[in-house]
């Protein structure tokens, strides 16, 4: 019994015809895992199609997990199940406890129809490459967390343009491609415009900014507020064996440092909230607990997770910026 039929009457695209005969020869069993699929030539030549559409129907397989090829050697099946109508390159910067509920959201929405394949390039160039350029065409959507790494558009151009969504960071180079982001300039501005009636309790407001993985957004949001509400203002890279002088805030995008700006305070024995300020970014539950509540700056990584979700299932294609608020505690 033949595995592909094509009926020229049909109105059905022929590629379609040719999954939903692979998809119903695996249903009914004449196809299973590890078996071989007809080549793309003979498929072409024994119903006068051209190779363009048969590799269409296979590439929509693979995409979707069906099927697998190897290189030099053909198409096989690689699954026999056909509920998932999604498979998702998700590429993440690092995991920690805010990406996790962005990544539980994100997959909660989607449902039980997608498989989601997650993987982390840790800021590093040649990692984010190589992971994009081996899963180039093996999924049906690609999400990607570009954070500040040099050169990543002309990597992410790569992928099929219709299939990529960007996550958390974006910039003028990837505009094209539907996304959920932060505003880091904007909210780095309004969180401290906020917080400026209690900010004028202090002399001087000092942000922690490394350079390396933090948006430069935040440094330009903070660098416009300080100046618009004429605020001292100071900008250091690191904080280790730093000294802290009474009527400091501390502006911190990174926990490392933020722990090491409360023990320095204990070692001088100053109250954080009174002798000095802090506001932390990202909201975590134990910045609710630490010394009187520590003040965040923070996006919903829970809404960020579901919105893009929302926008691939939808099929929309749109750049939303997720929503940022001042959390206040009593650090500040």
């Amino acid at each position: 019994m033949k595995l592909i039929h094509i009926d020229t009457l049909k109105s059905l695209p022929k590629y379609k015809q040719i999954v939903l005969s692979i998809e119903n020869a695996i249903s009914e069993k004449r196809l299973k895992r590890g078996d071989k699929l007809p080549s793309i030539n003979k498929v072409a030549l024994e119903f006068s199609l051209s190779r363009d559409t048969v590799l269409l129907a296979y590439e929509d397989l693979k995409k979707r997990g069906i099927i697998y090829a190897r290189l030099g050697k053909g198409y096989y099946i690689k699954s026999e199940e056909l509920i998932l109508e999604q498979r998702i390159f998700l590429l993440f910067d690092e995991f920690n406890s805010f990406k996790e509920d962005l990544y539980n959201s994100f997959k909660e929405t989607m449902g039980s129809s997608a498989q989601i394949d997650i993987f982390f390039h840790y800021f590093n160039l040649e990692v984010f490459k190589k992971l994009v350029t081996e899963n180039n065409g093996d999924y049906s959507k690609y999400v990607i967390m570009p954070t500040t790494l040099r050169g990543v558009a002309d990597i992410i151009k790569t992928l099929p343009k219709n299939d990529v969504y960007i996550l958390d960071q974006t910039s003028e180079a990837l505009n094209e491609y539907p996304s959920v982001h932060q505003n880091f300039v904007n909210d780095m501005y309004k969180a401290l415009e906020k917080a400026e009636p209690k900010l004028r309790q202090y002399n001087k407001l000092i942000l922690i900014f490394p350079v390396f993985k933090q948006p430069p957004g935040m440094q330009e949001g903070f660098v416009r507020f300080c100046r618009d509400y004429k605020f001292t203002y100071e900008i250091i890279p690191d904080f280790e064996n730093n000294s802290i002088t009474p009527g400091e805030v501390y502006v911190i995008p990174n926990d490392r440092h933020l722990v090491n700006v409360i023990e320095q305070s204990r070692v001088q024995h100053l109250k954080i909230g009174k002798d000095v300020g802090i506001i932390s970014y990202n909201d975590i539950p134990l910045k609710k607990v630490v010394g009187n509540g520590i003040t965040t700056i923070s996006t919903d990584f829970n809404a960020m997770g579901r919105l893009l979700a929302e926008m691939i299932v939808l099929q929309k294609k749109e750049n939303i910026e997720n929503a940022s608020s001042l959390i206040q505690r009593g650090s500040l």
